[in-house]
């Protein structure tokens, strides 16, 4: 089965022959669909076409200051987390994590998402599932232990920075164990529409909660149909959308 490139992604296969310094398995919706559009606008960015555009105008919320607030999720791409970006082992190839992928979507049908909902999440808004779906944790937790023999190993260096973060004991051993604090108990299904809010006033946080009201309350149900590998090309790089590998269980 080979992963199917959208047209918005086109042009991006030359990176699939180079190592990128990261990569991810996300869900992404359906980039011809409502939610990634709206999402792209809301962000400024399309991960997959790499296109920038014009954000919303927010009463009560300056242009440079909504620029600030999304920037740590504009520089992801829009996405639902399923296994958080990584280094790929130096024994295998950007094509094993596509076959990886593949074969895993081989063994899932596609399903209907719950309602997507706008919420205050911590320090951050984001849009979550009106109610938990057992088939998502179950697709993470596939995502997570099927492809933990890819990943390289967080370096002393690296899991220092993560712990700089107050972690529980039980997200310190997913961190040494799986790379990622966030992961099978403590996974929280959802996609980021803004960083940290920490900065913010109440005034641009209401704000701000209200826009993106406006902005995804309308939309309708978003279907899984696909998981996406998106790669950060050099250190620091935004992400981009290479591949959606299609969920065909049951097909």
């Amino acid at each position: 089965m080979t992963a199917d490139v959208h047209p918005k992604s086109s042009g991006l296969n030359a990176m699939t022959a180079h190592r990128a310094y990261r990569y991810a398995v996300y869900f992404a919706p359906d980039l011809d669909g409502p939610l990634w559009e709206h999402a792209g606008h809301w962000l400024g960015r399309c991960a997959a076409s790499q296109q920038y555009f014009p954000q919303p105008v927010i009463a009560g919320v300056s242009s440079t200051r909504l620029a600030a607030f999304t920037a740590h999720p504009r520089r992801y791409g829009f996405h639902a987390t399923m296994r958080a970006p990584f280094i790929l082992s130096e024994r295998y190839q950007f094509n094993d994590l596509v076959d990886r992928v593949n074969a895993l979507c081989q063994t899932i049908e596609p399903f209907v998402l719950p309602r997507l909902r706008v919420n205050r999440l911590d320090q951050f808004i984001a849009l979550t599932p009106e109610r938990d779906l057992q088939q998502v944790k179950e697709l993470e937790a596939q995502c997570v232990t099927s492809l933990q023999e890819l990943v390289e190993p967080l370096s002393s260096a690296e899991l220092a920075r993560r712990r700089e973060v107050e972690l529980s004991p039980e997200e310190d051993a997913l961190l040494v164990r799986w790379g990622y604090p966030y992961v099978l108990d403590r996974f929280r299904f959802h996609f980021s529409l803004t960083g940290s809010l920490e900065l913010a006033s109440e005034v641009e946080i209401s704000a701000l909660l209200e826009a993106a009201h406006v902005q995804f309350d309308p939309l309708p149900l978003c279907a899984f149909k696909a998981l996406a590998i998106f790669a950060e090309p050099t250190q620091g790089a935004d992400f981009v959308l290479l591949k959606q590998c299609p969920l065909i269980g049951g097909a």
